[in-house]
């Protein structure tokens, strides 16, 4: 998919678990538990960004691939590695049997998205994914129903990245940082004293 933006705010989208609930409402996300908070670890090769969300209706796009009823225990994890590359795990098991060192469940629904962020120019970029899952291998229609569905999320955020990237483009005002912001400034501090230390 080509990009009308920098190649940076693509890792700031991906190292944001909360734009789910506005910007994917009717695919990856929805409102539930949206003030979670996100609890961030950076390393030397990139930046995690991961929450459980607990006993909250499962999101559009997995609802009908989950293979258990009711609502659900959810983990967002993204992790954007050095310089533009990340790993985004949704896992999704029944309500009250999630959570950290918690077993997986055996009706676990687990999608891991692959993502590579290539720069053209500095307004430009090209974004590149594929999917992994844990159910229905080889089906064929499967692929198809997800492959068309994470095409359609991913155009949703390419509406918003294009406007950020305009937006930013024309900026007047200094910069408002918010709490959940924290995981993309860590990237982007850490990616700058990598490219300043090869220069």
């Amino acid at each position: 998919m080509s990009v009308d933006c920098n190649y940076l705010y693509v890792t700031d989208n991906l190292l944001d678990p909360s734009h789910v609930a506005w910007v994917h409402r009717t695919s990856f996300g929805n409102e539930d538990r949206v003030d979670e908070p996100v609890q961030t670890e950076v390393s030397a090769a990139g930046v995690v960004a991961a929450r459980w969300l607990h006993d909250v209706e499962v999101a559009p796009f997995y609802a009908p691939l989950v293979a258990f009823a009711g609502r659900c225990d959810r983990l967002q994890h993204y992790e954007v590695r050095f310089p533009s590359h990340a790993i985004i795990r949704a896992l999704f098991v029944p309500a009250g049997s999630g959570g950290h060192g918690q077993p997986i469940h055996e009706k676990a629904l687990m999608m891991d998205s692959y993502n590579f962020i290539t720069p053209i120019d500095a307004d430009h970029s090209r974004y590149f994914w594929f999917q992994m899952r844990n159910f229905s291998p080889g089906d064929q229609r499967i692929s198809k129903i997800m492959d068309d569905a994470v095409r359609d999320a991913f155009a949703e955020d390419r509406v918003i990245l294009n406007a950020v990237h305009r937006g930013f483009a024309n900026q007047d005002d200094a910069d408002i940082d918010l709490a959940i912001d924290r995981a993309p400034l860590q990237f982007r501090r850490a990616l700058s004293g990598l490219i300043a230390s090869e220069r």
